[in-house]
C-alpha cells in the first residue's frame, strides 16, 4: 500500500521486494529494536512514506534479517540505504531526518506532494540523470549564455559558440548499462548528426571525435528531436559504462549555432544486489550479534 513502510520478515523476501518495486525508489530502514534513534526516528520514515509515495518504504530488523544486513554492509543503526533497479545508489548512517528527507529527494525524481516522479518512458529503465558525477561533466564549444550546466539542472537549454558541433562528457557514479536517450531541440537547431562513444580515458577533442570509430552513430530526424522522441541504442554494447561522450556534429538546417533543449540517458545501474550470493555469517538467525 503506498504510503506504507513495509517490515521485512525473512531474509528470502528482501530481493523479492526490491524486484517488485521496478524503477520505483526503494528506501531502506535497517534498525534493532533495542537501538534508541531507531526508535525516534521511526515515526518520521512513517511520515515520509506518506510525504512520498511513489518511493517503497521498507524496515529490516537486523537482529531477525542477519544475512541482509551482513550483505549490505551494516554496522550501525539505523542505517539506511537506496534502491532502485535492484542497486544500490546512496546511503546514510544515523538518525537524521533533515539528512535522510535530502536524500529522498535527490533521488525521488518527482512532486513530493502528488508522486509523479517516476519517469515511465522506458519500459523497465530509469533515468540516469542523477547517476552524472557533477565534477565529471563538460561540454566542448558550450556557449557562455547557454551552457550544459544550465541544460542538466533544468535551467536552460544548451547552445553551441564558435560553430555547431558540440561535445558532452559525463562520467556516471557507478557502472550503468544505456537502453536509450532522447536529445531535444528545435526543428532547425536540433542536433542531427550525432555519434556516441564510451569508456573513453579522457576528454575527446573534436579531431579525434571526427577521427575515431564510435560505438554507435546516428542521423537524427526532425521527430527524433522533438518532444517525445526516443532513441533507442544497441544494448547490447552498453553493458558496463563508466563515462558516455557524445558528439553533436551539425544540426537539422546546417546554421552555425546548434541547440539542445533536453538530455536524457535511459538504463540501469549494473551492480544489484544478489541473495543467492549470501554466506551465512555467524550465529544463527534470530541470535543478536
Amino acid at each position: 500500500m503506498a504510503g506504507a513502510v513495509k517490515q521485512i520478515q525473512k531474509d528470502e523476501d528482501f530481493q523479492l521486494e526490491l524486484k517488485n518495486a521496478g524503477t520505483k525508489l526503494v528506501v531502506v530502514d535497517f534498525f534493532a529494536t533495542w537501538c534508541g534513534p531507531c526508535r525516534n526516528i521511526a515515526p518520521i520514515v512513517e511520515q515520509l512514506a506518506v510525504k512520498y509515495p511513489n518511493a517503497v518504504f521498507l524496515k529490516v530488523d537486523v537482529d531477525v534479517c542477519q544475512e541482509t544486513a551482513a550483505r549490505n554492509g551494516i554496522s550501525a543503526m539505523p542505517t539506511f540505504i537506496f534502491f532502485k533497479s535492484q542497486a544500490k545508489i546512496d546511503s546514510q548512517k544515523g538518525a537524521d531526518p533533515a539528512g535522510l528527507e535530502e536524500k529522498i529527494k535527490k533521488w525521488y525524481g518527482g512532486d513530493s506532494e502528488n508522486g509523479e516522479g517516476e519517469d515511465t518512458t522506458v519500459q523497465g529503465h530509469i533515468d540516469l540523470s542523477s547517476f552524472f558525477m557533477k565534477g565529471g561533466c563538460e561540454c566542448l564549444n558550450e556557449s557562455d549564455d547557454h551552457p550544459f550546466s544550465d541544460l542538466l539542472s533544468g535551467s536552460g537549454h544548451l547552445e553551441s559558440d564558435c560553430d555547431e558541433q558540440l561535445i558532452i562528457a559525463g562520467e556516471f557514479s557507478q557502472p550503468v548499462k544505456l537502453h536509450s536517450f532522447k536529445l531535444y531541440g528545435p526543428s532547425d537547431k536540433g542536433p542531427k548528426n550525432v555519434k556516441i562513444f564510451i569508456n573513453q580515458p579522457k576528454t575527446m577533442d573534436f579531431d579525434s571525435a571526427e577521427s575515431m570509430e564510435p560505438v554507435q552513430s546516428f542521423e537524427l530526424t526532425p521527430d527524433d528531436i522533438k518532444e517525445g522522441g526516443i532513441v533507442n541504442l544497441r544494448y547490447v554494447k552498453y553493458q558496463n559504462v563508466q563515462n558516455l561522450t557524445i558528439f553533436i556534429k551539425d544540426n537539422q538546417a546546417g546554421t552555425e549555432v546548434t541547440q539542445v533543449d533536453a538530455f536524457t540517458v535511459y538504463g540501469t545501474p549494473v551492480g544489484k544486489t544478489d541473495m543467492a550470493a549470501f554466506k551465512r555469517v555467524a550465529g544463527k538467525k534470530g541470535e543478536s550479534h
